[in-house]
């Protein structure tokens, strides 16, 4: 369901927001030919929650995936991986599409990912890597195994 009242719509966002900062790692789904592909990457998420980005080198099966088809999805989620996730876990899907972030836009979002990925700075300052930014157009909150709540972005925003 889609999240409803101003108030509720808010304690959701704040909810994804508190998620994406507390976590490294996402997995990352594209696809090829109409098959579906995952990848664990670490991401770092705007402070307006429009744009996810992550890294990863331009000779990857993901980024020629992304190049071919720029639809992806990321599952963010604070599971334990303990029987209680079923119930206590929450999970988002951010879906949106991809593109390799260049010029003053790749800095910014280069120092928003290694403020929260300082570890990875070789990586990411390698000549073959790519940072890619995810354009959000949904988020996807599942809480207590069967509550999900769709926080669209918009212009309201």
């Amino acid at each position: 369901m889609a999240a409803g009242s101003k108030d509720e719509r808010t304690e959701v966002t704040e909810r994804v927001r508190s998620l994406l900062e507390s976590q490294p790692l996402a997995v990352l789904s594209s696809s090829a030919q109409g098959h579906p592909y995952t990848n664990l990457v670490a991401f770092a998420a705007t402070e307006d929650l429009r744009r996810v980005v992550f890294a990863t080198m331009r000779a990857t099966r993901k980024y020629q995936n992304m190049h071919e088809d720029p639809r992806v999805s990321l599952l963010i989620d604070d599971r334990s991986n303990r029987v209680s996730d079923i119930r206590d876990a929450l999970a988002v899907t951010a879906q949106g599409r991809t593109v390799e972030a260049v010029g003053a836009d790749r800095e910014a979002l280069e120092r928003l990912f290694l403020r929260k990925h300082p570890h990875l700075e070789g990586f990411v300052r390698s000549p073959g890597c790519a940072l890619m930014a995810v354009t959000v157009s949904t988020y996807y909150v599942v809480s207590r195994f069967q509550n999900v709540y769709e926080l669209h972005l918009g212009p309201e925003a």
